[in-house]
């Protein structure tokens, strides 16, 4: 299990897919991931499995099949106990402080206050998510020194 940290974040399976699918917040949030090289997507298989399989029923086989490939390489893997919810157990054995979803069981007062109960993260839908983050106030507590701006590119 990793140390719990800020710079940590998983990303559900619903907005996996929408990211892919509909962009809009849900993009907006990978996309502050995938510019930042000291930020991480943390994500177990089952939950890539679960994405991929909305994708695919969404859209088709071959389109989720090459997503699966390139999130492969963007995501840092994590394990997960046979049965536990797929974004939970990726935050909690990924040490990620953020879980990015669309599910009201999660987002909603009730399931945060359960989540933070056993998990130290906060369950946020993108909207809020996108809203609230902020990379040039959180880099000199994770990384040090003077936020230089992101430095990847996020279609890349």
């Amino acid at each position: 299990m990793s140390e719990p940290s800020p710079a940590r974040i998983v990303a559900d399976s619903d907005v996996l897919a929408a990211d892919l699918l509909t962009g809009g917040d849900a993009r907006t949030c990978l996309d502050h991931i995938r510019s930042h090289s000291w930020l991480t997507l943390v994500a177990s298989d089952p939950l890539l499995d679960d994405a991929e399989a909305v994708i695919e029923r969404l859209a088709d086989a071959e389109l989720a099949a090459d997503w699966r490939d390139r999130i492969e390489d963007c995501r840092e893997p994590v394990d997960q106990p046979e049965g536990d919810h797929p974004a939970l157990a990726s935050a909690y054995h990924g040490g990620a402080m953020h879980v990015l979803s669309f599910d009201e069981r999660l987002t909603g007062a009730k399931g945060n206050t359960m989540v933070r109960d056993r998990v130290e993260t906060a369950v946020r839908t993108p909207d809020a998510f996108a809203t609230l983050f902020d990379p040039e106030k959180l880099y000199p507590e994770v990384v040090g020194g003077e936020y230089p701006g992101p430095d990847r590119d996020p279609r890349a």
